[in-house]
């Protein structure tokens, strides 16, 4: 096989649907001659090879990006009306921002003020926070007094225990545990009683299987609206909020 001919096979190949095109019908030599046109032309254009990554990269962003949305909407209810997970924000906000934290997530603690300026600045976001530790003991230890705090002591108390525990110097155990519950004016001994019970498991227990189902792995994780986005936005907080209202 010449070079005209692998050259007019190639475009053949390219122009016909992928049924019509049999690599395994050509004859060794065939192949052999196939193969170092493809090689040629793509070394001679190596834009093509770009250019197709590019589109294939596209598609699967589209892809995933569809794959994200149907998530969304198929957990919605859980997502967005657990009826377990702290609410702040305005409660009958018309744009709902959920995020899932580990108090011991570096990333976490450094987007916390900008979330909660983002909120306060807008003004019309429910904002609810799922608790999620996923980076061992310490953040289980956290989470557990959170809900154990949101539980026995309300909203008010559970922010204030979220602000202390985001912003915690030094690791996270009873004794730094207990110390937050004085700050905050919770009692310290019922919290701590209260940290290992079914209710309190029970949160994070479903709070984890969301996370599967919806294949987060890691923190933090945000759902705006209908869209959810796999890490801190890239734009910012207020950006992405202010992008995702314009396709409301």
């Amino acid at each position: 096989m010449n070079r005209l001919s692998a050259a007019l096979l190639i475009s053949a190949a390219l122009a016909s649907p992928a049924t019509a095109f049999d690599i395994k019908a050509m004859s060794e030599e065939e192949k052999a001659a196939f193969g170092a046109a493809v090689r040629e032309y793509l070394m001679e254009n190596p834009q093509v090879l770009i250019e197709s990554i590019n589109v294939l990269e596209t598609r699967q962003a589209e892809q995933s990006a569809q794959n994200d949305l149907e998530l969304v909407a198929a957990n919605s209810e859980a997502i967005f009306n657990d009826g377990h997970s702290w609410v702040g924000g305005n409660p009958d906000g018309d744009l709902t921002m959920v995020e899932f934290l580990d108090y011991r997530c570096g990333v976490c603690r450094q987007f916390n003020q900008e979330i909660f300026d983002a909120v306060k600045e807008d003004g019309n976001i429910r904002l609810i926070l799922k608790e999620f530790p996923i980076l061992g003991e310490e953040s289980e230890l956290s989470s557990r007094f959170a809900i154990s705090v949101h539980q026995i002591a309300g909203d008010e108390a559970y922010k204030a225990a979220h602000d202390a525990l985001i912003t915690l110097r030094g690791p996270a155990t009873i004794e730094s545990l207990r110390k937050i519950a004085d700050d905050i004016e919770v009692d310290a001994d019922s919290i701590v009683q209260h940290m290992n019970t079914k209710a309190v498991t029970k949160v994070l227990r479903d709070n984890r299987q969301l996370a599967e189902v919806m294949a987060i792995q890691g923190t933090p994780t945000f759902v705006i609206g209908d869209q959810l986005l796999r890490g801190v936005p890239r734009v910012g907080v207020a950006e992405t909020i202010a992008q995702i209202r314009e396709t409301m």
